[in-house]
């Protein structure tokens, strides 16, 4: 068994990997074995890949499941102590494995980790999924250190010290195989968004930790399946998001979050609508449905997870604060809002 598995999951994603995959190559061989699995691609990717990496294994998934179920059937095939799940659009820089697995050997009550991201266009700049650590906030909101709603922060080292975090981000995220599959991977009905934090929740409630190891470096395009301006990508966000909150909040938040969250998610779908963007209203419109059809599902779900208190939530409203206290950073947030 190999101690640890680079799995890059690709969808007809074989520009992405011609461009990245030398660098992963280049800075990973000798530490881990790396892995595509390929989720049923179109644009001859395997073939690309047989062809010009032959040192890489390729593991075939029937069918493109998204990010939750596609990593779910393909890590069954992987037998290594440690994942490591990168996007294919990623490039990985030297040293950017060690330091956090180093960590996680020293701390075995480290789930996962993840490393600091940057973005690859601007990389001066964290980048918006995952940047120095992800965090939640009391009404089911993501943020990170570096990256609050689309304000992104230029990196002056501000944020290098290796912390407890909420969340870690699915672009490349660090995790214990044992865990991984001991709470049963992703929840493939998330289809892809959301997915890393429902499984950090998860895990939190079982008293492992998330970490953030920034000695660790990787450049991340960003958008590179859907997007960045995609309903569909309204869609799976509103729609997961719901069911994250309602899977693993505690019962005596449950009503309150859910209130405000329908006041809040309705005043969002309002300003769609007002900015032109009737896809984005309906993805609202469509998310909520979703959930309430598939309320049972959810609710057996809920009942399989043994609800405790957990660190690192931030207990304001950072829709609040940002966008009308004018809060852009993770250092204007009050660090006693955070839960411990």
């Amino acid at each position: 068994m190999a101690k640890t598995a680079v799995v890059i999951l690709n969808w007809n994603g074989k520009d992405f990997l011609q461009k990245f995959l030398p660098s992963v190559i280049q800075y990973s061989l000798g530490y881990a074995d790396i892995i595509v699995a390929d989720n049923a691609s179109t644009d001859g990717s395997v073939d690309f890949l047989r062809n010009s990496f032959p040192e890489v294994s390729i593991i075939r998934n029937q069918v493109n499941g998204g990010f939750a179920k596609g990593y779910n059937d393909a890590l069954v095939e992987v037998d290594a102590e440690y994942f490591i799940l990168l996007n294919s659009d990623i490039k990985v820089s030297e040293n950017w494995i060690q330091p956090i697995i180093s960590l996680m050997e020293n701390d075995p009550q480290i789930a996962a980790c993840q490393p600091l991201i940057r973005s690859f266009h601007h990389p001066e700049k964290f980048e918006y999924a995952g940047a120095a650590g992800g965090f939640i906030d009391a009404f089911g909101y993501p943020f990170c250190r570096g990256r609050i709603f689309q304000h992104l922060e230029d990196d002056h080292g501000q944020y290098d010290d290796p912390i407890e975090v909420f969340w870690a981000t699915g672009a490349c995220m660090f995790v214990r195989a044992d865990i991984f599959r001991e709470f049963g991977g992703f929840d493939a009905d998330f289809f892809a968004h959301m997915e890393e934090i429902d499984f950090c929740w998860r895990v939190k409630h079982a008293g492992y930790k998330i970490m953030v190891c920034p000695e660790s470096k990787v450049f991340h395009v960003g958008g590179g399946t859907l997007p960045k301006r995609s309903s569909f990508k309204t869609y799976l966000n509103m729609r997961n998001n719901i069911a994250l909150l309602y899977k693993n909040l505690p019962s005596d938040k449950l009503l309150k979050v859910f209130i405000i969250r329908l006041i809040l998610d309705g005043v969002a779908a309002f300003k769609f609508l007002v900015d032109g963007g009737f896809a984005d209203f309906w993805a609202v419109v469509r998310a909520h449905m979703s959930f309430y059809r598939n309320f049972n599902k959810h609710r057996k779900k809920r009942h399989n997870i043994i609800h405790h208190k957990v660190s690192q939530i931030y207990l304001g409203n950072i829709v609040v604060d940002h966008f009308l206290k004018r809060k852009n950073k993770y250092t204007d947030l009050h660090p006693n809002k955070f839960s411990r």
